[in-house]
């Protein structure tokens, strides 16, 4: 390696270094981490909706689970914020090896690490508190990189930390499937491959901590299965200044809520953003094709929920499952990876590198007030008082008068006491002011009973606490503890789930190499 290439890339880890530390900076105060969407306690308490099995939907398995159990042993949050760091950091090193290995140089390296880490649709999902989805979301240049490059064990490493939710197992899996198909079988010259088929089923498998909790709600006739089609109209995607909605997808902006967009989107800073993915398209021919499909998927569903609202709501309230798409913006993050490899085919241009800077500018500029904006991310003093240690019995509560949220520094946040304790979980939300999310079957009818003061019916549904929000004790029953079913279940998931990608490593069939 010449100096000069040394130089250059100490230059790109310096910087990528930075755009590391400008993300992660908020999380270093102690604290727990509490924002909008975002709850993780230090403790969070080892319940059946923990695993998914619950009153609401299994949408935080089988992230809760793991970190309920983690809480077991040492600090939750401590956990979150190393996942985070992980994510992150892959995340810089994944964009930078994808450039690379399409031939761009240091300057597309560090564009495509600001774009990764400091796109619009990340820091708007960190914004909301889906924290994970970020941690997903930064993952993705890193499984196609692996993927395209035939490194197949590194691609499903990836596809485990980004399917800790749902939606970050769909995204991870669809890119892992989509490139290991084509790495796997022509980086290693290989007449026949298993890990396509291998990837397809560590995608399916990753899944299983929150499908079996779904499929067991629809078969028990706990949940239907379906969202309402308000709840896709209120998730739709939003216009921003300057952009319109076609506009503002292509700049990877436009989650629904306003208050979780950087200030700088309102002021029209999204056309840089927008002029950024134009100029992307000069480096169209650096871009594999698995990736463009991977990139495809992720602007038809927030296009489709612009352009026919009624058929997609629709789809939202009358398919089983399809309540994972009605926030469809998250799904740009789909076209990440192949906007990052389209970065590095800007240095084929034969230009010096002069289309990277612009690049690199365009990035920097519509990215220059997101560190500021994570600032809201800041750690709290855990909110839990300390009465609930005396009623950890392993029985229901209610929380009288709760609805699930709280306000945290003026905005609101999932309830502390939801992830305290085994709460009877209500999981309504109001948008705007309409109803989206009814509450739950059993909240309503414990919070009826309660309200008739017919202890009785509360404990026929399993309730043996009624606090208020500050933990204080209103009332008990004669409910027994709960069953432990769902929780053994969880945890057989939880382990089936971290143990599926070594499973697949053992499995892999030796290659069978030579000329076709």
């Amino acid at each position: 390696m010449s100096r000069r290439d040394a130089l250059a890339v100490a230059a790109v880890a310096a910087w990528c270094t930075l755009l590391v530390g400008a993300v992660l900076l908020p999380f270093a105060a102690p604290g727990v981490l509490a924002h909008r969407d975002m709850l993780v306690l230090d403790s969070p308490a080892l319940t059946a909706g923990a695993f998914g099995f619950g009153d609401l939907p299994a949408r935080n398995a089988p992230q809760d689970g793991l970190l309920a159990l983690a809480g077991l042993v040492l600090p939750a949050s401590w956990l979150a914020r190393g996942i985070l760091a992980l994510g992150a950091v892959a995340g810089a090193g994944g964009a930078v090896a994808l450039v690379r290995h399409v031939g761009g140089g240091p300057v597309a390296a560090a564009a495509g690490a600001t774009l990764t880490l400091l796109n619009p649709a990340m820091v708007e999902r960190l914004l909301q508190g889906q924290w994970s989805l970020a941690v997903a979301g930064w993952l993705l240049p890193a499984i196609a990189w692996a993927g395209l490059s035939g490194r197949t064990g590194l691609a499903w490493a990836g596809m485990v930390p980004a399917a800790l939710t749902p939606t970050g197992a769909v995204l991870g899996g669809l890119v892992g499937g989509l490139t290991v198909r084509r790495g796997g079988a022509k980086a290693a010259g290989a007449k026949t491959s298993g890990d396509a088929p291998l990837t397809w089923a560590l995608a399916g498998a990753l899944c299983l901590p929150w499908l079996v909790p779904a499929a067991w709600a629809a078969l028990s006739g706990a949940g239907t299965g379906t969202a309402t089609a308000a709840s896709a109209a209120a998730f739709a995607p939003r216009a921003e200044a300057h952009l319109g909605t076609g506009g503002t997808l292509l700049s990877l902006g436009g989650i629904w809520n306003a208050g979780a967009a950087p200030d700088s989107r309102a002021a029209g800073f999204g056309l840089f953003g927008l002029a950024l993915t134009l100029l992307c398209l000069l480096g169209r021919r650096a871009v594999a094709r698995p990736l463009w499909a991977a990139a495809a998927v992720g602007l038809v569903i927030p296009l489709a929920a612009w352009l026919v609202p009624g058929w997609f709501a629709w789809a939202v309230a009358t398919v089983p499952g399809a309540g994972l798409v009605r926030d469809a913006h998250k799904f740009v993050l789909l076209a990440v990876p192949a906007l990052v490899a389209a970065l590095g085919g800007l240095s084929r241009l034969g230009t010096k590198e002069r289309w990277a800077w612009l690049a690199l500018v365009l990035a920097v500029v519509q990215a220059l007030d997101f560190p500021a904006a994570l600032r809201r991310l800041a750690p709290v003093p855990d909110p839990t008082p300390a009465a609930v240690k005396e009623i950890s019995d392993g029985r229901d509560v209610l929380v009288a008068g709760s609805t699930g949220l709280v306000e945290v520094d003026g905005v609101p946040t999932v309830d502390h006491l939801d992830k305290a304790l085994p709460t009877v979980a209500s999981g309504q939300l109001v948008v705007d002011g309409v109803v989206v999310d009814a509450p739950s079957a059993r909240w309503s009818a414990a919070d009826q009973a309660w309200r008739a003061g017919d202890l009785d019916a509360l404990a026929d549904l399993g309730v043996g606490w009624v606090i208020d929000s500050d933990g204080e004790v209103l009332a008990q029953t004669t409910a027994p503890a709960a069953p432990a079913w769902p929780k053994v279940a969880g945890v057989v998931l939880l382990v089936l789930w971290a143990a599926a990608a070594p499973a697949a490593l053992a499995a892999r069939r030796p290659r069978v190499t030579g000329r076709s």
